[in-house]
């Protein structure tokens, strides 16, 4: 079993940055692939990860929408995932969630609590 914990949601004015943190307990080892994955209002959780990195490498994906604007990365001393956010916009607001996959998991197996992140224009 892996435990994620969230910290760092709060309200911002578009263009501000915003870090998102994520503590990770448990059996870390068992995980191929950490993410971010977002729940904008009134919608459903995104499929697909604005940001991931796998567990033993630097390797990092994102998605379009948020490429180039957000950085995921790890501190692997601390057991810690983040997700800086720059330049924020008003359809960046969601209820973010850290998340881990094992490698024998299509789906994503593990997710923090969500932490609500609204940008105001």
């Amino acid at each position: 079993q892996v435990q994620l914990a969230q910290s760092g949601g709060r309200s911002v004015q578009a263009g501000e940055s915003l870090t998102l943190t994520c503590s990770v307990s448990g059996y870390i080892a068992s995980i191929y692939v950490f993410g971010w994955l977002r729940q904008p209002p009134g919608k459903e959780l995104e499929r697909e990860a604005v940001a991931s990195i796998l567990s033993r490498t630097p390797d990092t994906f994102y998605s379009r929408s948020v490429k180039g604007r957000f950085t995921i990365s790890r501190d692997d001393t601390n057991n810690t995932l983040y997700l800086q956010m720059r330049n924020l916009m008003p359809e960046d607001s969601a209820v973010y969630y850290c998340a881990a996959r094992t490698a024998a998991s299509r789906a994503w197996n593990y997710f923090g609590q969500g932490a609500q992140v609204t940008v105001s224009s």
